[in-house]
């Protein structure tokens, strides 16, 4: 069992992950475009006993969409980096893969909510690479 560390821009927040992973991946969703201000989500959802803070746990501010059965964001209230929360049933933890701390040696093994995917989204690796 590998365990991976993470934390938030500001570094007030910090939690470490037990791999493997139960999932790895992009989600398409409208709702989650909008939470991420991107083309997608990126995030890694593993059972709720594999998810540890390790500190500024009281830093976390949790938003559920009153409307969605089973949506919520959760980011650090001092620099507003998305953080990890569990679901609403409890039994799953959903981690933003950009708040790994190191390298993963995986990457996403789907995409969640393709038909919904944005009009600009590109993924054939065809785009210019800036350095």
């Amino acid at each position: 069992m590998t365990t991976f560390r993470g934390s938030c821009l500001c570094g007030r927040v910090g939690f470490e992950v037990d791999g493997p992973f139960d999932k790895f991946l992009n989600c398409h969703c409208s709702r989650c475009r909008k939470a991420s201000g991107a083309a997608h989500s990126c995030e890694v959802v593993v059972k709720a006993a594999a998810l540890r803070w390790l500190g500024g746990e009281t830093n976390v501010t949790r938003f559920d969409l009153p409307q969605a059965r089973s949506f919520a964001t959760a980011f650090c209230s001092t620099c507003g980096s998305p953080v990890p929360h569990l679901t609403r049933s409890g039994r799953e933890a959903i981690i933003p893969a950009g708040g790994f701390d190191e390298p993963l040696g995986t990457v996403p093994d789907r995409h969640a909510h393709w038909a919904s995917r944005a009009d600009w989204y590109v993924d054939d690796g065809g785009l210019r690479v800036d350095d």
